[in-house]
């Protein structure tokens, strides 16, 4: 659990870093690009312990593939909530599709009968 929640705060920062900026377009690129760099250094301070500890549970693949889940989840939300954008129903499906993704990579065919 803890993994997840290290995670969810360095999403938080991460999609800040990367997308807050749009709604301050007038700003100078280079200010710009400092402070997302400054914002990234926080979010790396939660993802590194997170992908760190979560690693004796989870494998690498595993880890990514909850890193992009939480990842749509703090993007959808921000994207609705901060940059006022819609969420249209392909993007859904395509999370959706995503969401597949967790249940192939964490579901161990090995154990599966033949």
């Amino acid at each position: 659990m803890t993994t997840i929640i290290l995670l969810t705060i360095s999403n938080v920062f991460m999609t800040i870093a990367w997308y807050g900026h749009l709604k301050h377009k007038s700003a100078p690129l280079v200010l710009t690009i400092l402070v997302s760099w400054g914002i990234a250094f926080v979010e790396y301070c939660f993802q590194v312990p997170a992908n760190r500890i979560g690693s004796a549970t989870f494998t690498a693949a595993q880890l990514k593939v909850i890193q992009e889940v939480i990842t749509l989840v703090v993007f959808s939300v921000f994207s609705v909530l901060y940059l006022k954008e819609q969420l249209k129903w392909n993007y859904l499906v395509g999370f959706a599709l995503i969401l597949l993704a967790v249940f192939f990579v964490f579901h161990d065919f090995s154990k599966v009968r033949s």
